[in-house]
């Protein structure tokens, strides 16, 4: 029986089938080389990133780490601090258990980054099965064979949810998301293919970088959010569940909308002409 747990106050999640699989997504590596040429003087957190990988490995004790997309930053380039970090980083996790790749948007060149160590497998981006469960970025549609299994484990949005009160002041949390899928939208893209189908769980999992921001989904509509499951409405946007990296149950995303700022609070495709006229008043 699979069992899907993250782990407490982290972005990580911890997936038990036969083996025992520890999932961290959205990692990064290179941002600070980006954000220096926007301006912004931050140091390599390199070291910070290991020592909190090793933490969530030592309360885990996985077989092995799956990496689940964006591992570098820089697009389309690679830049020397990812050609000095990613193999450092990825040789670092190896040493515990086995370390597992389903690329993203930002990994494009990645192969010529990994370290010739037989610890490290790389995955198509369409996704893989391990151990019975789905994993796949989120930048693409996952391939078709992932549609039979029951959890489909995705990232590349780096969830949060953004509360307002009546006097305006907002606090954001990065945040656990929990939905199901419209059969119908999702089958579409796959034309005549025979497909089996278990209507999946997807479980969308926050950003381990935290210097990438995230999406407040609760302020989002399904055009805002990034990838061909939200564009299409193929992800059931308004009953999805929200839970804080604490467990802390927020309820669902048309339930928190009304602690969103008030352009939020109508629906459907008023909300998205209200920002639309604003973004292009001047």
């Amino acid at each position: 029986m699979i069992d899907i747990v993250p782990l407490l106050d982290a972005p990580a999640l911890v997936v038990k089938n036969e083996d025992i699989s520890l999932v961290i997504a959205d990692v990064h590596l290179g941002i600070e080389y980006d954000l220096y040429y926007s301006g912004i003087n931050i140091p390599s957190q390199l070291a910070g990133r290991i020592e909190r990988a090793r933490r969530y490995v030592g309360e885990a004790k996985p077989d092995r780490v799956i990496l689940l997309g964006d591992i570098k930053h820089n697009v389309p380039r690679i830049s020397h601090q990812e050609e000095e970090e990613v193999p450092l980083f990825l040789n670092e996790l190896a040493k515990h258990a086995l370390v597992e790749i389903v690329p993203g948007n930002h990994d494009g060149g990645i192969d010529a980054l990994l370290p010739r160590n037989p610890d490290v497998i790389l995955h198509e981006a369409k996704g893989a099965i391990i151990d019975g469960v789905a994993y796949f970025h989120g930048h693409t549609w996952p391939g078709p064979s992932l549609l039979n299994c029951k959890y489909w484990i995705m990232s590349h949005n780096h969830p949060t949810i953004k509360l307002t009160d009546n006097v305006g002041h907002t606090i954001t949390r990065q945040a656990w998301i929990r939905a199901r899928l419209d059969e119908g939208e999702v089958k579409k893209n796959y034309g005549q293919e025979k497909l089996e189908w278990n209507d999946p769980e997807v479980i969308i999992v926050p950003s381990f970088n935290e210097l990438c921001g995230g999406i407040a989904f609760n302020e989002s509509w399904h055009d805002d959010l990034l990838g061909p499951l939200f564009t299409s409405q193929a992800i059931r946007l308004e009953e999805a569940q929200v839970y804080l990296l604490d467990g802390t149950y927020m309820g669902t995303i048309d339930s928190l909308r009304k602690y969103s700022r008030e352009k939020y609070k109508v629906p459907g495709n008023k909300a998205r002409a209200y920002r639309r006229r604003k973004r292009y008043r001047h």
